[in-house]
This record gives structure tokens, C-alpha cells and sequence, in this order.
């Protein structure tokens, strides 16, 4: 199958969206499928093989944290010029109503597209004043995916219409087989609670980390906090009483991220809000750390209300430093959550996520197969 994906946000910037396009890409790519990606990106040599610049970037504020963002005539000239020359069994957009290459490319579509809603959020006051202008657009798509629960409620109230839920997608093998390092492993004096979020968006949780980290250590004074992200380390060591309380280990590739979270003895995830899914909890379980989070309605699903993990009320330092310490103390339990974790966590490998993706391709492409002829859109040649 001839599949285009389009990722709104710049792909030379980790994030969730762009790590879900890639490793759907990548996963696609090894099962024989021709997939190319379009994405906004300036610095064009750091994108993969399978990636094509949809133009340069702007950052913008949207939705509720800053956007790296593509649009303007030379974008649309670019995303124009790949879905004629791509000749798409399926385009398949990612965040459809994000103003760059996604909304550009869903304006442009001629053929079968497919659109995953990634966030849970309600649309911004430009985006409400947008809305009828871009209602015609949204007709073309012939199946929507929301990653979560959370999601599909948004498009349901928000834009119209359903949507099918195809959770986010993770290497679960290489979280389970990662390497540990000794330096960043847990032991019965030093435990390791690990964090991975960006550090300069509130809703990430590390303020709230902050709070924790000194109830913690006022039990168990060997207790580490290691803490990886993107952003601005001395803003974050600025709301520690004791800086060295917390180590930053500022950004880290996959590997490393793997390695972190295999080697953590508890994952600690004090996000406040705005998670449509939480793909870092599932890589957590899948590495087989015990999982403590914010009671989140999303955070809820993954951990099955509790079952896999551990939930304490969102905001409530207190509660979450009882919770760290009461895993801490108790390994039988930690050994627990991390076997059951790590089963849940195979509910989300690629192997399963990207075959219901598959399934919805060919779901409308016979849909458009089944049109009369005069009435396909074909993308022009």
C-alpha cells in the first residue's frame, strides 16, 4: 500500500505526535508497505529516510504549550506538490486542525484520508472562530482515529462526528530487553524514581516533582530523583530547596530514555492536566518500573484504574510522595506492579497498534472503491 502520513509539528523536535508518525512510519516500512512522511523541519538533515520537509518552522502557542508549526503559500506549494507526485493509497493526517502542513494537506487531499486526533482538549477561541471555514475540509476525511478515550470525546463534542480509538503505539520489546546503566539503576540505599517530561511546561508536572522530592528524601535520605527533559535546568533546580537533591540529565535519545526507565525502581508521573493518552507511562510499564501517577482520567485508563499501577490524587504532593515511599518500602509489591505492568503494556506494542491502523486503510479504501467512478477523488497527477 502506498501510505502518506503528515505530522503537523516539527519532526526535528521530539514530541509525542512526531514520535507516533515515526515509529507508525517505521513499523509500516517493515512490514513491506511504501510509507512517506511530510512534516514541517529546519534542520532537513536530521529527518529519517522516509521523511520529507513540508517547510520551515515557526513557534506559535497552541495547545496550551508551544508549537513548532508550518504554514504559508510555500508550505502549501510543498504539501501540493507531494501528495501529486506520492500518488496515496491513503493519506493518513495527524492532528487534522493543527494550522500547518496537516490542515494544509487535508485541504489539498483528493483521494482516501484517514485523521488521528491526538489531543483532548477543547479548541482553541481562533480555532472555535475558524471552525465553519474549515467544516468542508473535515467532510473529506473518510475515518477518524482518536488515541484515547479522552480524545474521541473531544472530537465527538467539539468537532462532529466519532471516532475510532487506536491507542498510541510503543517498541515494548525495547523497553523490556533495555540495557540497564549502573549509574542510573536503583539499589536498596539509593532507589531511583525516575521523570521524563519537559521541564518548562507546567502541566508536565515538575513543579509538583519538586514538592515530592524533599517528602521523599525526609524518609529515605538516599533516595535519587533522576529527571530527563528538554528545557531550562537552572529555572528547575531553582524550585528545589536542595538542588542536589534531583539529577538532570537534560535530553535523552531513545536508548537512553530506555535505559532509564529500566533501571528506575519507581516511574513517577505528576502530570496536571492536558494528557489525552500517556505514552511515557506505557514505556515505563513496559521497561518494568512500578508506575505512580496522577489519578488523570487518561493516566486512569492505562493503569486500569490502579490494577498496573498506582494512582494518587492529581495535585497532592503529599500523596504522591506516600505512595513512592509505600513502593519503596515494599519490593514484593514493586516486583507485582512490574509483572503486570509489563503484560498491559503488550496491549500497546506496534505489532497490535499497527495492525488496527492497517484495518481502517483498508476500510476506506474499499469504501472509496465501492464509489461510483465519477464521484472518486483521485489526488491530481
Amino acid at each position: 500500500m502506498r501510505i502518506g502520513v503528515v505530522c503537523p509539528y516539527s519532526f526535528d523536535v521530539p514530541g509525542g505526535v512526531q514520535f507516533h508518525v515515526r515509529d507508525l512510519a517505521e513499523h509500516l516500512l517493515g512490514l513491506g508497505h511504501h510509507v512517506r512522511v511530510l512534516a514541517p523541519a529546519d534542520d532537513e538533515g536530521a529527518l529519517p529516510a522516509f521523511a520529507d520537509p513540508g517547510g520551515s518552522v515557526v513557534a506559535v502557542p497552541y495547545n496550551g504549550s508551544v508549537a513548532r508549526l508550518s504554514f504559508g503559500p510555500v508550505t502549501a506549494a510543498r504539501v501540493r506538490r507531494w501528495l501529486a507526485e506520492g500518488r496515496f493509497d491513503v493519506v493518513h493526517v495527524h492532528e487534522p486542525l493543527a494550522p500547518s502542513t496537516s490542515l494544509l494537506a487535508l485541504w489539498a487531499a483528493q483521494g482516501p484520508v484517514v485523521a488521528t486526533f491526538h489531543t483532548a482538549n477543547l479548541r482553541s477561541r481562533a480555532m472555535q472562530a475558524a471552525y465553519p471555514l474549515l467544516r468542508p475540509s473535515l467532510e473529506k476525511i473518510a475515518a477518524r482515529i482518536a488515541v484515547s478515550e479522552d480524545a474521541r470525546r473531544t472530537v465527538v463534542e467539539h468537532v462532529g462526528g466519532d471516532a475510532v480509538v487506536v491507542p498510541n503505539g510503543v517498541f515494548t520489546d525495547a523497553f523490556a530487553r533495555a540495557p540497564r546503566r549502573p549509574a542510573w539503576s536503583g539499589t536498596s540505599e539509593r532507589p531511583v524514581v525516575a521523570f521524563v517530561g519537559r521541564l518548562d511546561e507546567p502541566r508536565k508536572g515538575l513543579p509538583l516533582l519538586c514538592e515530592v522530592v524533599p517528602l521523599v528524601r525526609a524518609v529515605l535520605p538516599g533516595a535519587r530523583f533522576l529527571v530527563a527533559g528538554r528545557g531550562d535546568v537552572d529555572a528547575a533546580r531553582a524550585l528545589l530547596d536542595d538542588p542536589s537533591a534531583v539529577e538532570f540529565l537534560g535530553a535523552v535519545d531513545d536508548r537512553a530514555k530506555e535505559s532509564l526507565l529500566a533501571g528506575a525502581d519507581v516511574y513517577l508521573a505528576p502530570h496536571t492536566g492536558g494528557e489525552s493518552f500517556g505514552i511515557v507511562l506505557v514505556e515505563a510499564l513496559a521497561a518494568g518500573a512500578a508506575v505512580v501517577a496522577s489519578d488523570l482520567g487518561a493516566f486512569r485508563r492505562v493503569l486500569e484504574d490502579g490494577r498496573v499501577g498506582r494512582l494518587f490524587p492529581t495535585g497532592d504532593a503529599r500523596a504522591a510522595a506516600d505512595a513512592v515511599l509505600a513502593l519503596l518500602a515494599d519490593p514484593a509489591e514493586r516486583a507485582r506492579l512490574s509483572a503486570a505492568g509489563q503484560v498491559a503494556a503488550r496491549r500497546y506494542d506496534w505489532s497490535v497498534v499497527a495492525a488496527e491502523v492497517l484495518a481502517v486503510y483498508e476500510t476506506v479504501r474499499a469504501g472509496e472503491a465501492a464509489r461510483p467512478a465519477a464521484a472518486r477523488r483521485r489526488t491530481p497527477p
